[in-house]
């Protein structure tokens, strides 16, 4: 398990919409397009009321009970980290992500954190990873790439996106979670 002391302490700046929430070598980060605005007025990851993240994490068994939005730093001790591609913008990801994303800046704290899986929070947020469009990006766990995490991807848990709604990549993620125990 990780240390409790993270190396970029959460902090709100007119920069940074919703800090990172990161440490040294996790089990899983997070990694969503950018936070929306209620996440960013709030200061919580996955904040809305209509998103899914919570319950699904539950309900899959990432973790051992419901955690509330405002607990998302208590994560920390289950071995779990957040963060976003986009960290300058809020909102809908049409509107934040014209703040502009920073995948570089995301695979250098992946590289130096070096989380042992990575869960991408929406097909958008792994296209703009992958560099490819969003119709070609796959749920689920995705190839290998050298000196990289393993990465998943999930459908998206904001209300925003119900049509799309599958919970299969989520378990999927949590049967490997489950298998990296033992």
């Amino acid at each position: 398990m990780v240390g409790s002391q993270t190396l970029n302490p959460p902090r709100k700046s007119a920069m940074d919409r919703l800090p990172d929430q990161l440490a040294p070598d996790l089990r899983l980060v997070f990694v969503g397009t950018a936070a929306s605005r209620r996440s960013a007025e709030l200061g919580h990851y996955y904040a809305h009321p209509q998103n899914r993240f919570w319950r699904t994490l539950h309900e899959v068994g990432v973790t051992p009970r419901r955690y509330q939005p405002h607990e998302y730093a208590s994560l920390l001790a289950l071995g779990i980290g957040f963060t976003d591609l986009c960290k300058l913008g809020a909102g809908m990801d049409h509107e934040a992500l014209k703040a502009g994303v920073d995948v570089a800046g995301f695979a250098a704290k992946m590289r130096t954190y070096r989380p042992a899986t990575i869960a991408f929070t929406s097909r958008k947020a792994a296209s703009l990873f992958y560099r490819q469009s969003t119709g070609k990006i796959a749920l689920g766990r995705q190839p290998p790439r050298e000196n990289f995490p393993t990465c998943f991807v999930l459908a998206s848990p904001s209300g925003a996106a119900s049509d799309a709604w599958s919970i299969k990549p989520w378990q999927e993620l949590a049967d490997h979670l489950r298998n990296k125990k033992s």
